[in-house]
């Protein structure tokens, strides 16, 4: 057997067992065994580099790097659904579709509604080419890489007949096993938890180093295949389809043949909801024959022949404990109450937000209230209301706290703000925490192996007072701290040492100025240069940058007057760290020098970046929102209508983008 054949059989065989063992649940080899021929393909793919295959199953542990996303244009744009949350909506919508079809009755098709983040896989002759995210439903983020690595996600289909092209939709989600293991991993490194497994899914899917995708427990639900019609007459028949091809399409789906077997149906689920080892937020119901389908059509946003039905948010009653109080790094006081433990969708409650003073002023909340109790998208615990009736008459009303819980400083609010505030930025532990913890993140300085204990732990032996402090750092300061061994303490300086090459506008950012977030930061990086140069702006100055108002340009200038925060930046000088940028950014021409442009739209020629970029090459400014500073809306197919309406008030011209070519041509 020659060597070709032979990577060509074992990249065949592996594909099979990963069919077996993620879609059927029906290993026939051991992990070891698998682990081994995964090993020998890898060897001799690695040896013969010229039969490589970007669907080879060695691809799926990841390792490509993407710097940045490319916007796709979906081929089949990405509708949304329309959401009902009780079953008279349903009937109405029955009736509605009868009578626009002319039929008495229609059977249906019932699906779980996973919670999680929309998918659009694009096949070729029986490989996976492109994989995009819904985005806007008409055009989303290229992820090919990062979704290879999803186990569920077959790259080579061999069950034929199938089409020479066709799309797939689907849904990506993250277990709850798996979601609660990386929080507890996160926690034990000092890092903040997940908020919930939908946004993790989603954001692992713009995760730049694919490895890591890889390394997360993401699986992916297939629902809706783009494709011949001929090929199928019915959703049902689509769904079971998509399985023989090897999709994983869950087994939770039914024919109903009335809209009483839906709601059924939705009985069951209702009940069985928490059963599942990932989130649901409902059921989606559709029009089974695909003909009827394409006789409904599509509203502006929506298919007409297709509807979410939402369950109900489970709400439970619990005792109020008492009433804690959080000091995150800008000094923002979060209050957050303290239950009794109490069950609540598949877990056990015993903390929720209180948001702020006025939100408990709201409530009316004494301690010892008998409180309803919900989670906020099915995840995030909240108090939405007391039961009066069950009052003790001898509580004491819960009264906003005055002082720091840490240092006791007096708290401050600001009449424009819902959030009190602890003014002893520089005495005050956990604010101090925090800004090292926010100064080391992965999109500020990336300086890995320091977590928030750790950081804490260095601070209270005064080891460090500042972020600034890092890069006096050394091996034998940080090897006495428990739980550090000598290797990663050396990890540790290492990464702070490299991270004087990160670049300026994440060092702003890294600064952790209030209200100046990453794409603030960039905007002030690229008009200014340098942080002496911003230093120095006046309020002007930096209220003239696009999209920076008063209440920026007021905290920048805030910031830099504290000498605390000029005597750090001037440490980081010394050490080393990148306060300024090559200007190599300056507009090749200035034909578009004094004009302010919004991009809207979908664009044949140019992407919305690309168009962005020329504006900004040739001098012009680029802003997200119409205001009486902009020159010209720059439209696309499928802009929106608000938009449109807001430049006619304000008399901005709209171009097309046949125009925005002439103009910048003239």
């Amino acid at each position: 057997m020659d060597i070709a054949t032979e990577i060509d059989a074992l990249r065949k065989e592996l594909h099979e067992h990963n069919r077996r063992y993620y879609i059927n649940d029906a290993p026939i080899i051991s992990d070891q065994v698998f682990d081994q021929k995964l090993a020998t393909l890898k060897a001799l793919e690695d040896a013969n580099p010229a039969f490589f295959d970007p669907n080879s199953p060695t691809q799926r542990v990841g390792g490509a790097v993407t710097k940045n996303f490319r916007t796709v244009v979906h081929k089949h744009r990405m509708y949304s659904l329309d959401n009902s949350y009780n079953r008279q909506d349903l009937l109405d919508w029955e009736a509605r579709m009868c009578k626009n079809l002319g039929v008495t009755q229609l059977d249906y098709t019932c699906e779980l509604k996973y919670d999680g983040a929309s998918i659009s896989l694009t096949y070729n002759n029986g490989q996976l080419t492109q994989a995009i995210t819904r985005g806007d439903g008409i055009q989303g983020d290229e992820v090919t890489q990062n979704v290879k690595t999803i186990h569920t996600v077959p790259l080579k289909i061999s069950n034929g007949p199938i089409p020479k092209e066709f799309t797939i939709r689907g849904e990506i989600v993250l277990p709850i096993d798996g979601f609660k293991a990386m929080n507890k991993l996160r926690i034990e490194q000092g890092e903040e938890p997940y908020m919930n497994p939908r946004n993790t899914a989603s954001g692992s899917l713009k995760l730049q180093d694919s490895s890591l995708v890889a390394a997360r427990p993401l699986e992916c639900f297939l629902y809706q295949i783009v494709a011949d019609r001929s090929l199928f007459n019915t959703q049902l028949e689509a769904l079971k389809t998509a399985s023989n091809w090897g999709f994983y399409v869950p087994k939770h789906y039914v024919h109903a043949a009335t809209m009483n077997d839906v709601f059924e149906f939705l009985n069951i689920w209702e009940e069985k909801r928490t059963s599942l080892p990932y989130e649901i937020d409902g059921v989606v119901i559709k029009v089974n024959q695909l003909a009827f389908q394409e006789q409904l059509g599509y509203t502006a946003k929506s298919p007409r022949w297709a509807m979410a039905y939402k369950f109900k948010t489970e709400t439970v009653e619990t005792q109020l404990e008492g009433v804690v109080y959080q000091v995150g790094r800008t000094g923002a006081i979060t209050p957050v109450a303290q239950l009794n433990p109490v069950l609540l969708g598949g877990t056990i409650v015993k903390r929720a937000s209180l948001h702020n003073s006025d939100f408990i002023e709201g409530l009316d909340l004494y301690f010892k209230d008998t409180v309803s109790v919900e989670k906020g998208g099915e995840i995030i615990p909240k108090i939405t209301g007391v039961n009066l009736k069950k009052r003790f008459p001898d509580s004491q009303r819960v009264v906003y706290a005055t002082t720091c819980p840490e240092c006791h400083t007096r708290l401050v609010r600001h009449p424009e703000e819902a959030q009190h505030y602890c003014p002893n930025t520089s005495g005050c532990l956990p604010q101090r925490v925090g800004r090292v913890a926010h100064f080391i993140s992965r999109k500020a300085m990336d300086i890995d192996g320091l977590g928030a204990e750790t950081i804490q732990l260095i601070m209270q032996n005064n080891i460090i007072n500042s972020y600034a402090d890092l890069y006096n750092l050394t091996v034998r300061d940080l090897i006495p701290l428990e739980r550090l061994a000598e290797k990663s303490a050396q990890n540790i300086t290492a990464a702070i040492a490299a991270s004087t090459k990160v670049p300026f506008s994440r060092v702003l950012y890294a600064l952790g100025i209030r209200y100046v977030g990453q794409t603030v930061a960039k905007k002030l990086a690229k008009e200014f240069g340098s942080i002496d140069a911003i230093a120095n702006a006046s309020t002007e100055s930096l209220e003239s940058v696009d999209e920076i108002g008063s209440r920026i340009a007021e905290s920048v200038k805030a910031f830099f007057s504290l000498e605390e925060n000029r005597l750090r930046i001037e440490q980081l000088r010394h050490a080393g760290v990148q306060l300024s940028q090559e200007r190599s950014d300056e507009p090749s021409s200035t034909k578009l020098s004094g004009m302010r442009f919004v991009v809207s739209g979908v664009f044949s020629t140019f992407s919305r970046d690309e168009l962005k970029g020329l504006i900004e090459q040739h001098g012009g400014k680029v802003s997200s929102s119409i205001s009486n500073k902009t020159t010209y809306l720059v439209a696309g197919d499928n802009m929106g209508p608000a938009k449109k309406l807001k430049a006619e008030s304000l008399g901005v011209s709209i171009i097309s983008e046949l125009q925005f070519k002439e103009l910048l041509n003239s």
